[in-house]
């Protein structure tokens, strides 16, 4: 069976348009986040959120959720090779609950529940939906969840290449739903620091181009980043976000299935939750136990840009594909005093992994939606 390979990925980050700004920022250690310029709605008290700078892609008098999920899939296309999703192609699209349209019996959305529902399939891909385009809706583990879906399709034969494609804008909304649980933080989110109060929320695009080693090649594309492993899990006893067990479960289950026994690092979900982020240091230990692990480095990007719900797993697979490609762990942005670990390395600066070839990459979400992936570079 031919590997499943990443060969392009695509992003619209409070950094700016491309992956390269959004790596570059990581490197650095720097936040995005800070008051809002143009967000406002009646939860919004102030606090630091990661919005895309207006500089970035705009609308042509469309959301800008369907802009920031073009320009994501427009630069995941040219890092893959491609002018074009060629016939054929299967689309991912994730979000929250698809577009009513014209004709279907169902009132049409106002201008702010456009920017919560959604992406349009029609104004990111310029076509109209057909079978061959899917909405995915798994709260924040949703990208990770798609990844995994395209790759059975890939293996099973059912498309050359499929796009996982997504967006998140801040919104009324979301915010609302995230302030009424309290999640929100009223300072930037720092994840894994012992001072951490809650996360941020963030804006953009992503987008991730897979196929076969083999199609890619014969293309003379990139067919170094091999998605090895995958499980997405539902289990809705409690907040996967916060289950030790069911977290470290899912992550075992990638390693199987990716037949692998050890790594080099972990991009985790780490939003900057107090419950959260201790549950799932918590799993890694155990997993790092497991592989034998005794400085394992575990990241994560949402204090540089904020939490992009739905399409998080994007910056969270390119984050991943930048460590094993450069060789370089990027630092968590607003991490200073980390939670002490026993096999885990929570770098506050850039740290060198040289021959580094697997990475976990962790996606939990609300309603018990736990996905990781390994990632395997050849």
């Amino acid at each position: 069976m031919s590997d499943i390979v990443i060969s392009g990925l695509g992003l619209v980050t409070p950094f700016g348009r491309g992956v390269e700004p959004y790596w570059q920022g990581l490197l650095g250690g720097r936040s995005a986040l800070g008051p809002a310029r143009r967000f406002t709605a009646p939860p919004y008290r102030g606090e630091p959120v990661g919005e895309v700078p207006q500089a970035g892609p705009e609308p042509d008098g469309g959301p800008r959720k369907s802009a920031y999920a073009r320009a994501a899939l427009e630069e995941a296309l040219h890092a893959a090779g491609l002018a074009r999703l060629p016939d054929g192609a299967v689309v991912l699209l994730v979000g929250q609950a698809v577009l009513p349209r014209p004709g279907d019996g169902r009132a049409l959305p106002t201008a702010d529940e456009r920017e919560f529902m959604g992406p349009d399939p029609a104004e990111v891909l310029g076509v109209r939906p057909d079978p061959r385009h899917v909405h995915l809706s798994h709260a924040c583990a949703s990208a990770v969840f798609a990844v995994g879906y395209a790759r059975e399709l890939l293996r099973a034969g059912s498309a050359p290449v499929a796009a996982v494609v997504g967006s998140s804008v801040l919104n009324r909304y979301e915010y609302a739903s995230m302030d009424v649980v309290r999640a929100v933080g009223r300072t930037a989110a720092r994840p894994f620091d012992v001072e951490r109060a809650g996360i941020s929320l963030g804006e953009g695009g992503g987008a991730v181009v897979l196929e076969s080693a083999g199609h890619a090649r014969a293309r003379g594309a990139a067919a170094d980043l091999v998605v090895a492993g995958a499980a997405c899990r539902v289990a809705g006893a409690k907040s996967a976000a916060s289950d030790t067990d069911r977290i470290a479960a899912c992550m075992r289950d990638a390693l199987d299935d990716a037949s692998v026994h050890g790594l080099d690092h972990v991009h985790a979900h780490a939003t900057g939750t107090g419950q959260g982020d201790a549950a799932e240091l918590a799993a890694v230990e155990a997993v790092a136990a497991d592989c034998g692990a005794r400085a394992l480095p575990v990241s994560s990007h949402k204090g540089a840009i904020g939490h992009l719900l739905h399409i998080s797993g994007a910056p969270a697979i390119a984050a991943a594909a930048g460590t094993l490609r450069r060789g370089i762990v990027a630092p968590t942005a607003g991490l200073t005093t980390p939670e002490p670990t026993d096999r885990l390395v929570l770098p506050t600066a850039p740290m060198e992994v040289s021959g580094a070839r697997t990475a976990a990459v962790n996606s939990f979400g609300f309603g018990g939606n736990n996905a990781s992936l390994v990632l395997l570079r050849r």
